[in-house]
């Protein structure tokens, strides 16, 4: 496996980069799979900050065919609708025409936004999923120079896939030269400040590889000549979304000073929150004469296990997606069960710590499977 080198800042071009902190041998791939153990792939998650801007990156890159090599993003549950009805909400509000969504998956928001408004909308995506219903056209593939459209559109929609862009300052290069002046573009990303503050396991990863905070993400709205014309947060530690219309003679702004600083403390203050946590987890483990489960067949797992979580008492992960249940969790040993099999158990105990969707999850346990379920958070 050929790992792709960073060496300069993807924001704003600076080679003044210092190693922040690295976690060895962290699993590749953040989905289930079918294979044998041994044909996972690891590599460490090495991490550099920029001295002048305060960037946070990876330093050394997954190839795309690896880090994708399936779609992992399966069910949808309640935060995640509410999010693609506030977006579809937000998008409506700056009236397109027709639409080019980069990066769609299954094509919900796509299904959300023509339940209000039926207009033309195409799916730019590596791995199309379409849901049934979904009345998209799909395209498979990747937005970058190469990519050609010759279709009308006077919108670009993309919804948590801004995180996801290797390089953000060449993706804003292409969407200036592949935007005419006078088209709008409408997007939605994690909120990552709040999610670094707030110290969810799934904010920075072989996925999300820049920490793409607001200062950044309006600094290259500038620069590529977009103005903003509308911002709105979707609960407080979710997401943001922007409005933005290209446009001649956009004034340029200036990242704000002291970002090394902040930024440097807030990750620093990650790191030691989660040896504490999986230290006072493994002591609780160490407790239990029962089993163990631990919820989240995804990065938040394996985010915790990486850092020293013991395993020898979790028998099951427990995941609510079907696609997932039946698996093994790329780079543990772990199986992936439905949370169905708390139902009859006394008093289980669950590991959980899935970031904004804790309440949501442990909501649907307690009032739907096992009202004695133990949650260890």
């Amino acid at each position: 496996m050929n790992l792709i080198e960073r060496k300069t800042d993807v924001v704003t071009g600076s080679v003044d980069m210092e190693n922040l902190h690295t976690m060895e041998n962290f699993p590749v791939f953040m989905g289930c799979v079918d294979h044998a153990r041994d044909q996972d792939l690891f590599a460490d998650l090495a991490w550099d900050i920029n001295i002048d801007s305060g960037l946070i990156q990876l330093k050394k890159l997954i190839p795309l065919d690896i880090l994708y090599q399936s779609q992992h993003n399966g069910s949808v549950g309640g935060v995640w609708m509410s999010h693609h009805r506030a977006f579809a909400g937000f998008l409506e509000a700056q009236s397109p025409k027709s639409v080019l969504e980069l990066g769609g998956a299954h094509g919900i928001l796509s299904m959300e936004y023509m339940a209000r408004v039926k207009l033309p909308w195409t799916i730019l995506e590596p791995n199309p999923a379409p849901v049934d219903g979904c009345e998209a056209i799909f395209i498979k593939g990747y937005f970058d120079e190469s990519f050609k459209y010759s279709a009308e559109f006077d919108s670009v929609v993309h919804s948590h896939v801004f995180e996801h862009v290797y390089d953000p300052n060449k993706f804003m290069k292409y969407l200036s030269e592949f935007m005419a002046t006078g088209k709008k573009l409408v997007f939605s990303l994690p909120n990552m400040k709040a999610m670094l503050e707030r110290n969810y396991t799934n904010c920075l990863n072989f996925e999300h590889t820049v920490f793409l905070t607001e200062p950044y993400i309006e600094f290259l709205l500038a620069k590529y000549g977009f103005k903003m014309l509308a911002k709105e947060y979707f609960m407080d530690n979710h997401s943001i979304f922007y409005a933005a219309i290209r446009e001649d003679g956009v004034t340029a702004l200036e990242l704000p000073k002291g970002l090394y600083e902040k930024n440097k403390k807030l990750y620093e203050d990650y790191v030691l929150y989660h040896s504490k946590l999986v230290h006072e987890l493994n002591v609780k483990i160490g407790s239990e004469s029962g089993p163990v489960y631990l919820f989240g067949a995804h990065v938040f797992s394996q985010y915790l296990i990486q850092t020293g979580l013991n395993t020898e008492k979790i028998i099951n992960l427990l995941d609510n997606d079907p696609k997932k249940q039946g698996r093994r969790l790329y780079g543990t040993g772990l199986s992936v069960e439905s949370p169905e099999i708390l139902r009859h158990i006394k008093n289980p105990k669950v590991i959980l710590k899935a970031g904004v969707y804790n309440e949501e999850i442990k909501s649907a346990i307690l009032n739907e499977i096992n009202n004695s379920t133990v949650f260890l958070d």
